[in-house]
């Protein structure tokens, strides 16, 4: 036994001996397991005691003449082995894989029972140390290639169209371990594969003139395919998941609805005259509900916590479901990587492929996580995103050059995306997309049910959460409200009362969604405290026939003065608890007044009970209102496509003072002539009204004022000196900068400024210098997102 053990030590010996090319060295380390398994193998054999083997049981059985006869047999396969591997490591010029099928061959030929399997059970557990001895062994190649003079090519090239390739190379050397994915793509330690990755993976270094420069084929894009209105929402409901309070609040909300929304599907089909629309592949990640950005919501469901996140969820998804396109759902990082093709790793390194979506809807966490996962590829596709943004988010914060320089830098914001790629709650600001959610719509024996049992005397306190309750001077307001009203809360709480809420409050503690409903269809007055702000309860009211009553803020709330707006992307003033409903909706139904006013509230109260005041809800708040306006986005909002210059050199107006203008029939808006060259865009440029707003005013106010709305994506085709003489400017200097208030004029200067950056262009922003430069255009009735062409 110990000759047979001694010559297996010799084998061991041999093969390290023979094995003198690296690279069939690598190739065979699986081998060199075996061999010196068969040395241990051979220690075992000769124990004194069987139990202290770990192959006990095949010690008793090789025992004696038979365990030598095994031994010898093995050894005798060695030999074959050792000689074959002379042969190949002779053999220069033949490949890995038929080296690869002559190793197979010999190893194959070793049959002791079970010993194979329990080698290979070990070699299993060896496969990390293989992987290191691989990157070790390749170092040392690439260190050996460059004594011999072979890396010559490998050099990092000094091209002045790739500036950022050497200091790239120096941090590749340094940190290329750093993350599992380089070795994914191939990265094993040389220069070589630095280079290769940084020309090939990355765009940092050029190509490389040694390498396969076989064109990669052309990627033909997925068919066209039709989208068609689609009622059943059982594979949404589906792919929503479980596991998460959150989520099961989004399914119940999905099935309450979905009757409507198929009534609502069946009415815009037959508007669009069942019209092509393209299928688009969709996914939408819900990034604050991830695990990984701490999900705060889900514990809240339960407990009076924020839901008009997830009811806006429930909205877009159930929106795109019903549009017919091609939906994937996402809540967590795993998922997230599995539908994008994230390489395995840290997120160090880009997509290389094609991306499996035409649109991401994500939120502000899920825009980040997709940034520390995706790596620079997020650049290539950031146009293919949109961010579902309550509060919005203005040109200049989302400018990352401009907000730092100017001050606009906030925890938010900052991605320089178009404007247009943010999508808010609310019509907040025409910068952005107003994305919206849905309010259940009552049919007619529900609207006169409403009108029948409403009850003069009972309001409904706006407030889930007992800290909504701390309004300075509340109790003062309560109390002329009990002196009138029956008042009603639905404060959550455990065990007890809050002590936030007067014992004449008749606490209904949290109620489910449909119970609320009855609560609201019952009541005649519903009340804001000035917390939460826009959020989606007070339309709910309102469509049940409630009077919405709200404090108006002097003065209006924002983020340079209060600390619930500060951090956030955006300058707008708030001048209510919800300026959606006082500016869109207004009297009767919506109520705006002092609470500091003791005198006016309790008028007020008097007042609300003797009106009487029908259900109402804003058309792009219904079903139809939000399918409508998702629809015309995702056919026609395209921010991938880079625009063409503008104006072109041969357009027909050029050298005319007024340029393509025309002043519109009694009035001073001037609109885009009919006769001026015509131009793709969308909104089409029919819908373009010129106009100049006050020193000290915005492109927003100065719209609105003119019962238009200000329409940042025709900016470009006012942004020329053109339109300074249509408007009869009289400009001394023209000059082009990046200031998110250009195009506009300075009377004290006599200039007129041309924006230079398209992500600056914003109706947000004034300035008491300037008169901007307004590109407004119509509505549709009911519609604000979209003008009166626009489907």
């Amino acid at each position: 036994m110990i000759a047979a053990s001694t010559d297996l030590s010799i084998m061991v010996r041999r093969c390290l001996l023979t094995f003198k090319p690296f690279r069939i060295f690598v190739l065979g380390i699986g081998f060199f397991s075996l061999c010196f398994l068969m040395t241990s193998l051979g220690g075992q054999f000769s124990a004194k005691r069987p139990g202290d083997s770990p192959f006990t049981v095949r010690a008793e059985v090789l025992g004696g003449q038979e365990s030598r006869g095994v031994l010898r047999k093995i050894s005798d396969m060695l030999e074959v082995i050792m000689k074959r591997m002379d042969a190949l490591s002779k053999l220069g010029n033949t490949t890995d894989t038929h080296r690869l099928d002559e190793l197979s061959s010999a190893l194959d030929r070793i049959q002791p029972i079970g010993l194979v399997e329990r080698i290979q059970a070990i070699a299993q557990n060896m496969s990390d140390m293989a992987v290191r001895v691989e990157q070790i062994l390749q170092r040392s190649m690439a260190s050996g290639r460059a004594r011999d003079g072979a890396l010559g090519q490998c050099e990092t090239p000094k091209d002045p169209r790739y500036p950022d390739c050497a200091s790239k190379m120096d941090w590749m050397r340094a940190r290329w371990t750093s993350d599992p994915c380089y070795a994914f793509y191939g990265v094993d330690g040389s220069d070589c594969s630095f280079l290769v990755y940084l020309s090939e993976v990355e765009w940092f270094c050029p190509p490389l003139a040694w390498r396969n420069q076989t064109a990669t084929p052309t990627l033909k894009p997925p068919p066209r395919r039709q989208a068609l209105f689609q009622s059943d929402v059982g594979a949404l409901l589906e792919q929503v998941g479980t596991g998460k309070e959150s989520l099961s609040f989004m399914k119940r909300r999905i099935r309450r609805l979905a009757a409507q929304w198929a009534a609502a599907a069946r009415r815009l089909d037959e508007r669009l005259r069942g019209g092509w629309r393209e299928r688009r592949r969709i996914l939408v990640h819900v990034g604050f509900l991830t695990e990984e950005s701490g999900d705060v919501f889900s514990p809240k469901v339960l407990k009076g916590g924020p839901l008009g996140e997830m009811v806006q969820w429930a909205d877009i998804v159930t929106a795109l479901h019903v549009l017919g396109h091609d939906l994937r759902i996402s809540v967590s990082l795993k998922e997230l990587h599995g539908f994008l093709g994230v390489p395995p790793g840290r997120g160090s390194c880009p997509l290389t492929g094609p991306l499996p979506f035409d649109l991401i809807y994500t939120d502000y966490h899920g825009l980040q996580q997709m940034k520390q996962h995706m790596g620079l590829s997020l650049r290539k596709h950031k146009c293919h995103i949109r961010v579902i943004d309550t509060f919005g988010t203005e040109p200049a914060y989302n400018h990352e050059e401009y907000a730092t320089l100017h001050g606009y830098r906030t925890n938010w914001g900052y991605w320089n995306l178009h404007g247009q790629q943010y999508m808010t709650m609310f019509p907040h600001t025409p910068d952005n997309s107003f994305m919206g959610f849905v309010a259940e719509e009552l049919n007619e024996t529900e609207r006169l049910h409403i009108q029948r049992s409403k009850v003069n005397n009972m309001a409904v306190v706006y407030g889930k959460e007992a800290n909504m309750w701390k309004l300075q001077g509340k109790e003062k307001v309560l109390s002329i409200l009990h002196r009138y009203m029956d008042v009603h809360g639905t404060v959550y709480y455990e065990t007890q009362r809050p002590p936030e809420v007067p014992a004449f409050v008749k606490n209904h503690g949290l109620l489910p969604q449909q119970e609320l409903q009855q609560l609201l269809r019952r009541a005649k007055l519903f009340v804001g405290f000035g917390f939460p702000y826009e959020g989606p309860a007070p339309l709910e009211a309102i469509a049940n026939g409630c009077v919405f009553l709200q404090p108006r803020f002097s003065p209006p709330r924002s983020s340079l003065n209060h600390e619930f707006f500060r951090g956030k992307p955006t300058s707008r003033e708030v001048s209510s608890q919800h300026p959606y409903a006082e500016q869109n909706i207004g009297r009767p139904h919506v109520i705006t007044i002092d609470f500091n006013n003791s005198e006016e509230f309790d008028a007020t109260v008097r007042e609300i009970m003797k009106i009487k005041v029908e259900p109402f809800l804003p058309y792009e708040y219904t079903c139809e209102g939000m399918l409508e306006r998702l629809h015309a986005y995702i056919q026609n909002q395209d921010f991938c496509s880079p625009e063409e210059p503008f104006p072109a050199g041969n357009w027909s107006w050029l050298g005319s003072a007024a340029g393509p203008f025309a002043l519109q029939p009694n009035s001073s808006v001037l609109l885009w002539a009919s006769n001026a060259s015509s131009h793709a865009s969308w909104p089409p440029l029919a819908a373009l009204r010129l106009l100049a707003s006050l020193e000290g005013e915005s492109c927003v106010t100065a719209c609105h004022g003119a019962g238009l709305v200000c329409e940042p994506a025709l900016y470009r085709f006012i942004n020329i000196k053109e339109a300074f003489s249509a408007l009869d400017f009289q400009c001394e200097g023209l000059e082009s900068e990046m200031n998110h208030l250009l195009p506009a004029f300075s009377a004290e200067h006599a200039e007129c400024g041309l924006q230079q950056d398209p992500l600056l262009f914003s109706c947000a922003g004034s300035s008491a210098k300037y008169q901007r430069l307004c590109p407004c255009r119509d509505y549709r009735a009911g519609q604000v997102a979209l003008c009166r062409d626009c489907l």
